[in-house]
């Protein structure tokens, strides 16, 4: 792959103050990162809109950008920590789907979780239920939030969609990768706004498998398929994925090295696989290489949802070790 891999952005920052103070002409930046791709994983060829020379802009106007570029390093290198391809600890890679039609219920399931779990996952049920206020809700309890809208629409409105929930404080937010790259750039667009959420590209609902795929005019096998979209996400900007857990080894071979790879469809050894087709358990799929894992009702519908929370866990946290 072209992108750099392992860069200090700390050694980026220096390399770019030392440009903007000695080279008088020639720069080109991007206004929406500040930062050359040399030196940003995230750095997308489609969001270079504008370039410019030092030369077209004043001492004040130089400080300013180099300000700028200083605040995008910080606050993107802060989200990528949050939400980075390997967590540092077994809380940051479960996130609990509340799979359930109303914000009291959702409080209801959350109490019963006892302190467990950091990451939940707010769902189309329950966003169209309680909105933008519960997200918030969410976030002054302390809970990173997972907002799973699966946005698949045109690209003015998914770009508008993007802005609209940001407010809220959701850290990750879903779109269907099949919307095309079009619709995916613009979501990227809209997501470089400070406080946006990180993006992650849904490819193959984990409820489909080959012959549904056939059945929609799709002849290529999930993995394929999974591979197809995510590398097609990639090059529009997005650097996040949702898969099933039979394709994360190929997206963490085939991906950027900090691509965040999210996956549902986990089902403990011995639980009610419902309507998924594409399973694993949670210490495999961690072994492959997985980010972060979605869980819902292997949890929710337990007994104890705080003991199911705690024994998956403990299962993250053995399977990560070296």
């Amino acid at each position: 792959m072209s992108e750099a891999k392992g860069k200090d952005p700390f050694i980026s920052l220096l390399l770019l103050s030392l440009y903007f103070c000695c080279h008088p002409v020639g720069i080109c930046f991007c206004l929406r990162r500040c930062l050359f791709f040399h030196f940003l994983p995230s750095y997308n060829p489609r969001a270079v809109h504008h370039c410019y020379t030092l030369k077209d802009f004043d001492n004040s106007e130089r400080t300013g950008l180099l300000l700028m570029s200083l605040n995008t390093l910080l606050t993107e290198n802060a989200a990528n920590t949050m939400t980075s391809s390997s967590p540092q600890s077994a809380q940051d890679r479960l996130a609990v789907a509340l799979d359930v039609p109303n914000a009291q219920q959702a409080l209801d399931l959350i109490d019963r979780l006892e302190g467990t779990c950091r990451w939940v996952k707010v769902g189309m049920e329950l966003y169209y239920s309680a909105g933008n206020a519960f997200v918030e809700t969410l976030r002054k309890k302390g809970f990173q939030v997972f907002l799973d809208l699966k946005l698949h629409d045109i690209p003015n409105t998914v770009a508008g969609a993007v802005r609209s929930v940001t407010s809220a404080g959701a850290s990750l937010l879903t779109i269907h990768a099949t919307g095309g790259p079009a619709m995916m750039a613009a979501a990227a667009e809209a997501a470089s706004a400070p406080g946006s959420p990180r993006l992650l590209a849904v490819t193959v609902l984990t409820s489909m498998d080959a012959s549904e795929l056939s059945d929609i005019g799709i002849p290529s096998t999930p993995a394929d398929q999974v591979l197809r979209l995510a590398l097609l996400a990639q090059s529009a900007g997005i650097h996040g994925m949702v898969c099933s857990p039979e394709e994360v080894a190929i997206l963490r071979a085939e991906t950027h090295p900090n691509t965040m790879l999210v996956i549902p469809g986990i089902r403990p050894t011995g639980s009610d696989i419902g309507d998924q087709k594409r399973i694993s358990t949670p210490a495999e799929t961690i072994a492959h290489g997985a980010s972060m894992l979605v869980v819902g009702r292997p949890i929710t519908r337990a007994a104890n949802p705080a003991a199911a929370a705690q024994s998956i866990l403990d299962e993250i946290a053995h399977a990560a070790k070296p």
